[in-house]
């Protein structure tokens, strides 16, 4: 392990950019170990000032006219794509991306900003006579009021923003508690904000090893009246129970186990690239990564031969080598708890038909892996993967394919290819997914609603649902 140019970063509470002082965590690069900062340690008592810092400033936020805010959010979204660069670098060394992904990570969390700029001067509301007369109905919607945002580390820019966009936009203030592998992007998010004009208070940022700790003192907090999380199911329900306690307004976007769907008439070249993107983006660390695929019988063995080909040739490497395409995994129990899968896939029969690069010597890396014949009961078709593995399967039968898609507690996204594309809606509209990618490789986009069915999550994100998981809406009776 190296050590080069350590920054040393505080907690962002009302404005001010904490002391590093007592308990610190070192938060390092997953490409190659070197350490990159030492982060103060947040604590309960910490989640506790920012929440009085963000309940201080919700008042003064929350009357500011949807215009002034609306601007604020404008620059914010400016600066970052003046800084884009520098941003993505930022990204690329704290979760281990390579930098193509990372520039388009800024792009899209960039957008966040836009989109909620827009949207925060349009929020609808309802003016009307009520049917038996007699009165005027009249619905309004107001800020929910002080919000805890909980971030995961595999997009550390655009997991931030997709929650801060709408809460600032809605008139919320809010704390952020981001993942303690990646808290040196929402660091640079927060002071960006700030730079953009928005308040002391309004956005705080609590980084922590303890995340138990810090989300149980901000959901005690008596000014904290939603939490927006990202992050798995298992963590979701406990926090779902936790938050229950205080009747709290959730918005939870949890795991994923998605089916790629590959028809007999799909256009298999545009299969294959859909599925690249969909599967290896960010190295297969993505709630939305194709997890399981299904590929019609009679294509089976050719989309094999393409897709095996176009992964293969894929390079392995650290973010700062330009030709890489597959990063890190995010730390070496990623890695073990990948390899585990495989390795039990493979003992109840399971082929890897590829040929796995090398890896680096340095760094938490893993090759990506095909395989074929893989037990429907194994981990890696029943549990989400979040690697670079791909499990495919066949099937002949329509109504057999979604019964099997459909076997899983999970339901956030889906793919599906055909060349009819009344037959992949109609294989779409069968998924239980939140969101389904048709003849396309990404679902993800600002302006739609981004969440999942079962236990995949509640809400939606993005889109115009974004705002309103940050409002509630708040009816007049007028007599007239």
């Amino acid at each position: 392990m190296t050590t080069v140019d350590i920054l040393r970063e505080g907690a962002r509470i009302g404005g001010a950019v904490e002391p590093v002082t007592g308990a610190r965590f070192v938060v390092e690069n997953p490409a190659d170990g070197t350490v990159l900062a030492e982060v103060h340690d947040g604590d309960a008592a910490d989640a506790t000032r920012a929440a009085d810092a963000a309940a201080a400033a919700f008042g003064p936020w929350a009357a500011t006219a949807p215009r002034a805010r609306a601007e604020i959010l404008l620059r914010a979204f400016q600066l970052m794509t003046e800084r884009h660069a520098e941003l993505a670098r930022l990204v690329s060394a704290e979760n281990g991306k390579p930098r193509a992904d990372a520039l388009g990570e800024i792009a899209y969390a960039a957008e966040f900003l836009r989109w909620y700029a827009e949207e925060g001067v349009r929020v609808p509301g309802v003016a009307g006579v009520a049917p038996a007369g007699g009165a005027r109905i009249e619905v309004t919607h107001r800020p929910v009021g002080v919000a805890a945002l909980v971030t995961p580390w595999n997009f550390p820019a655009a997991m931030a923003t997709r929650k801060i966009g709408p809460a600032l936009a809605a008139g919320c203030t809010v704390v952020l508690k981001p993942a303690a592998e990646t808290p040196l992007t929402a660091f640079a998010l927060a002071d960006l904000m700030a730079e953009a004009g928005v308040p002391a208070g309004v956005v705080n940022v609590v980084p922590t090893t303890d995340p138990g700790a810090v989300v149980d003192a901000l959901l005690a907090h008596p000014a904290v009246r939603k939490l927006s999380f990202t992050g798995s199911t298992a963590v979701g329900r406990h926090l779902l129970a936790r938050a229950g306690q205080r009747v709290q307004n959730c918005s939870m976007e949890l795991g994923g186990n998605a089916p790629f769907v590959v028809c007999a008439d799909a256009d298999l070249d545009a299969a294959v690239a859909g599925a690249l993107v969909a599967k290896l983006r960010n190295s297969g660390q993505a709630c939305t990564a194709a997890n399981r695929f299904f590929v019609h019988e009679t294509v089976a063995d050719e989309f094999t031969a393409r897709f095996v080909a176009a992964v293969d040739a894929l390079p392995l490497g650290p973010a700062d080598d330009p030709t890489a395409a597959i990063g890190p995994l995010i730390g070496p129990r990623a890695v073990q708890r990948v390899q585990r899968c495989i390795d039990a896939a493979v003992a109840a029969g399971a082929r890897v038909v590829n040929q796995p690069a090398a890896v680096p010597t340095d760094g938490h890396f893993l090759a990506p892996h095909v395989l074929r014949d893989v037990p429907e009961d194994a981990a890696l078709v029943t549990d989400e993967i979040f690697g670079p593995v791909a499990p495919i399967l066949t099937w002949a039968d329509p109504d057999d394919l979604v019964a099997r898609a459909n076997a899983t507690e999970l339901g956030l996204a889906g793919y599906v290819f055909a060349g009819d594309t009344g037959s992949a809606r109609r294989v779409a509209r069968a998924l239980d997914c939140g969101m389904v990618g048709v003849n396309r490789g990404l679902v993800s986009e600002p302006a739609a609603p981004f969440g999942g069915v079962k236990q995949s999550g509640l809400g939606r994100e993005g889109g115009t649902d974004g705002i309103l998981a940050f409002l509630e809406a708040q009816y007049l009776s007028v007599q007239e």
